[in-house]
């Protein structure tokens, strides 16, 4: 069951995305990019921020390590 705290937004999710938008974007804005990784950066720090992941892919392996056991 999903409750209110497994919905709220990734820590420096809004920072993540705009980085990963602003490298798909063509053409390609360098200065731009630069500026939202050092946010992202920032946010990483203040936040004290050890390690990323995606919960799909947290999610497909352990499905996937749960199938092996059988």
């Amino acid at each position: 069951m999903e409750t209110s705290q497994n919905q709220q937004h990734a820590v420096c999710g809004k920072e993540a995305i705009d980085l990963l938008n602003c490298v798909a974007q063509s053409p390609f804005d360098q200065e731009k990019c630069l500026s939202l990784l050092q946010a992202l950066r920032q946010c990483a720090i203040d936040k004290k921020v050890k390690k990323f992941s995606l919960a799909e892919q947290t999610r497909e392996q352990a499905d996937s390590s749960g199938k092996k056991q059988l």
